[in-house]
């Protein structure tokens, strides 16, 4: 049986790859080439420290994942990227308890960079972090 962690996030992952467009990953690395429709990374990242509750044993976590965004593109790069951050923030705003499994989740406003690419278009990427609130019977 999945941790109250895992459920958590793999709830986050299925309802970023219904999204129409982009490449979605989990915990890989960065692909050589980025689609036109441009790819999202869910990071697991890091469930920090919980407070915890002796009756009933609880543990209640805020966990910070994060969703790294790369649009590739000669013109309309801004443009592209807006849209699909935009997307990810109402795949999260839809749900916001993703159908029961969290108490809460909430993105963050992204952190972004442009790399430059030897011989290609231009990245903007940036990541997006994104808080989910959850309690757990287990620390692990």
């Amino acid at each position: 049986m999945p941790s109250t962690r895992e459920t958590v996030l793999a709830a986050l992952f299925s309802r970023l790859l219904a999204m129409s467009g982009p490449l979605v990953l989990r915990n890989e690395a960065l692909p050589v080439r980025i689609p036109a429709g441009g790819v999202l990374i869910l990071r697991d990242g890091d469930p920090g420290e919980p407070e915890v509750t002796l009756s009933p044993l609880r543990y209640f976590y805020s966990h910070r994942a994060e969703i790294d965004v790369l649009v590739q593109a000669d013109a309309g790069r801004d443009t592209a990227f807006d849209a699909l951050t935009a997307s990810v923030g109402a795949v999260i705003a839809a749900d916001r308890t993703l159908g029961g499994l969290c108490d809460w989740i909430e993105i963050q406003a992204p952190e972004t960079v442009e790399i430059a690419a030897e011989g290609n278009a231009p990245v903007k990427a940036a990541v997006l972090p994104v808080l989910i609130d959850y309690a757990a019977a287990s620390p692990v």
